[in-house]
């Protein structure tokens, strides 16, 4: 399927055939996914405990258990989804999407400052809208989304013309927008974890689209110049900073440092080969966020270092399996595509692991395809399915230097044969 003005992928005067996707990609996301599930039905019956204790709820011991098999099967779906819709249906509608995210996002914010019941604020941030017995909806998730897409079709754009580092044509509107989005996740919203996953967005599709480095370099002094004075004019936020800064210095009985003082312990209970499932002490209620942000050190309880070590060891498989896709892909739009959801991924990985283990303050961002499901699982997983897509359209790294010879591209070995077919015969 061709859309005007996103023709199909070329090596030279050859148009790239589809060919087997990768593969790994689709088989690290389930194992990611499926791990989260044990670790549900290991602490799930603790938390309904717990809450039902704390607030007098009515939670079952499946409750959460089932919920995110219900989540898994909705990532499953929007994976399969953004897999095999043709991409040049989204590019063509990438404006729609943005808006959409954008729209969403301005209306939980008029929500919430109208104190209306589906929209109420959540340690210090306005980020969900609350739909009762359906669960909650992050709408910053549809912006991201929004904005991968029509960067990646803008920038592209850009750089085919060989005016991305133009400050009227493509440095001022990349501005523009990714300032509007920011400021109604960041300031509006008050939410700097999600704030700063979109941020990592924009840098890696600056980066890859060729932004010379004095216009990231300023860019980045803007970025952190705003960023302080969001955390100066926070109290929450600033209490994460001065709890992060003491360190170990902080008193447990510190109500700033109690989180990742708890993390800390749980990480160092679960030992070489962990306490076993069943066993977490933290998952009893003295771990806050136990299903979600906490959730990796939960399972260094449950499985030790071991554990831990072969966690991450999945998160940087299927990083790499990302970064091969925009390493050789042709299209630098595709390229973009892929690279945007690289920085996602990663973003969410690195920030939520440094945050627990302290060299990072503490965001309110999910470990990615194991923390409880829900909006963010779901948007994530079709991300993923939209690069395992466009990993059908990748060439060896070989074809790429011969024709892109200007590219600083790099060879990477073990890679099946690709198949091409002629300009005739496309």
């Amino acid at each position: 399927m061709r859309e005007r003005g996103w023709p199909k992928e070329r090596s030279g005067g050859e148009v790239v055939r589809q060919h087997r996707p990768d593969y790994q990609i689709a088989l690290y996301t389930a194992i990611l996914m499926l791990l989260g599930l044990v670790i549900m039905y290991a602490i799930g019956p603790q938390r309904a405990n717990v809450l039902n204790m704390a607030v007098g709820g009515n939670y079952s011991e499946s409750y959460f258990f089932i919920k995110q098999v219900v989540s898994i099967i909705l990532s499953g779906v929007a994976f399969a989804a953004l897999a095999l819709i043709p991409y040049t249906i989204m590019v063509k509608r990438s404006s729609w999407l943005l808006i959409a995210g954008l729209v969403l996002c301005a209306i939980l914010a008029i929500s919430g400052w109208a104190n209306l019941p589906f929209a109420n604020e959540v340690n210090g941030a306005t980020s969900w809208f609350q739909l009762g017995i359906l669960g909650s909806f992050q709408p910053a998730e549809v912006l991201k989304f929004g904005l991968l897409v029509y960067l990646a079709v803008f920038l592209g754009a850009r750089a085919k013309e060989g005016v991305v580092n133009d400050w009227h044509k493509t440095i001022l509107p990349t501005l523009i927008i990714s300032g509007v989005s920011l400021f109604i996740i960041v300031i509006i919203q008050r939410d700097l974890g999600t704030g700063t996953a979109l941020l990592a967005i924009i840098a890696t599709m600056l980066f890859v689209a060729g932004v010379n480095r004095r216009w990231l370099a300023i860019m980045a002094a803007g970025v952190l110049t705003l960023g302080l004075l969001s955390i100066v004019t926070m109290p929450h936020r600033m209490d994460r900073i001065m709890t992060f800064l003491q360190g170990d210095n902080t008193s447990i009985d510190d109500a700033g440092a109690y989180h990742i003082e708890h993390a800390k312990i749980a990480i160092g209970t679960g030992g070489l080969f962990g306490v076993g499932i069943g066993n977490s002490v933290q998952a009893t209620g003295y771990l806050p966020e136990v299903i979600n942000d906490s959730i990796f050190a939960v399972i260094g309880e449950i499985f030790g270092f071991v554990g831990l070590i072969s966690l991450v060891a999945l998160f940087v498989a299927l990083l790499m399996r990302l970064l091969r896709v925009v390493d050789r892909l042709v299209d630098v739009r595709l390229k973009l595509l892929a690279a945007g959801v690289f920085g996602w991924f990663g973003a969410h990985v690195i920030l939520n692991i440094a945050a627990i283990i302290g060299i990072f303050p503490l965001t309110g961002i999910t470990l990615p395809l194991v923390s409880f499901g829900g909006t963010s699982m779901i948007f994530i997983a079709a991300a993923l399915g939209l690069v395992f897509q466009l990993s059908r359209y990748t060439i060896h790294p070989s074809r790429i230097r011969e024709e892109t010879q200007h590219e600083n591209t790099r060879s990477r070995r073990g890679v099946g044969r690709t198949r091409y077919a002629s300009r005739r015969s496309a």
